[in-house]
């Protein structure tokens, strides 16, 4: 790897790196320098090792026995958001969605307001089709360039991506490293507004100041999964040191000590409740990856 200029570090702990604050480490953690220093190293591995993109860790389990190969974490160098002509936001895949938010509103561009609630990355929310408040990545996304596994470059619109809900088609191990979205005329003032409403409505429903991941089950179709989760009396349900969130019960907290094995464990208890209580089988929205 000589001549790689990003930061390479060995059996790196990821725990510290996402919201629930567990699981095991990497084999590997890259940060790469810039965009050409990220094609130089997957082009170097050729495809022969596994990857995986990590942005702010906010909708994910990474298990206790660790995630095998690399990890790919983009920094500063990819959080960049520019608004271009005809109101077309041009994004970094490490920009987080409230900083894309924020600089549409500066510019006047509406129609992205709703990435203010969505707690991730430009990668992230693009790989996942990221919704919130209505919304979703698919209603204003154009296309995205992405790396390989293998160091190739490639633009992808969005009908290749084939969106469903929480979903893309998106080939695994690719990396997001930029997106463009569409935006339309607004008044900066309004836009503002309207990032707040939305700001204040997860303050007041979600447990923003605990140790969490995004929601937890994908909402059923012509249902919610928190009512769900209720109604099966899952409320403060608790498995080690992992709890079913008493503000909102769609959300997993990490009470302290937990492992990701206990926060697991405990979806997976709960998932078991929902299906007992109401026959619905509720599918997981957080990615859990790595070795149990």
């Amino acid at each position: 790897m000589d001549g790689i200029r990003g930061r390479l570090t060995a059996d790196a702990p990821l725990a510290p790196l996402v919201w629930f604050k567990a699981g095991g480490r990497a084999d590997w953690l890259f940060e790469p320098a810039d965009l050409e220093d990220l094609r130089d190293f997957l082009t170097r591995l050729g495809g022969d090792m596994p990857v995986m993109a990590l942005g702010l860790g906010s909708n994910l389990i990474v298990r206790d026995g660790g995630v095998p190969g690399v990890v790919i974490r983009l920094g500063k160098a990819f959080a960049t958001v520019e608004a271009r002509r005809d109101k077309v936001l041009e994004c970094g895949g490490g920009a987080s969605g409230i900083l894309v938010s924020s600089k549409a509103r500066d510019a006047g561009v509406a129609g992205v307001e709703f990435l203010r609630g969505i707690p991730g990355t430009v990668g992230g929310f693009v790989r996942m089709n990221g919704g919130a408040y209505g919304r979703e990545v698919a209603d204003v996304l154009i296309d995205c360039d992405v790396i390989l596994p293998t160091g190739d470059f490639v633009t992808l619109p969005t009908r290749d991506l084939e969106y469903t809900y929480r979903h893309s088609a998106l080939p695994e191990g690719a990396v997001v490293v930029s997106a463009r979205f569409q935006g339309r005329e607004g008044v900066p003032a309004e836009i503002g507004e309207e990032m707040d409403r939305i700001a204040a409505a997860r303050e007041a429903s979600q447990p923003l100041r605990t140790k969490t991941g995004g929601s937890t089950f994908k909402n059923p179709v012509g249902g919610k999964a928190w009512q769900l989760v209720d109604e099966a009396g899952c409320r403060g349900l608790a498995l080690g040191g992992a709890q079913v969130s008493e503000k909102h019960t769609n959300f997993l907290i990490n009470t302290g000590d937990a492992t990701s094995a206990d926060i697991e464990g405990l979806g997976e208890l709960v998932r078991e409740k929902v299906y007992a209580s109401s026959g619905v089988s509720l599918e997981w929205e957080i990615q859990r990856v790595g070795r149990p």
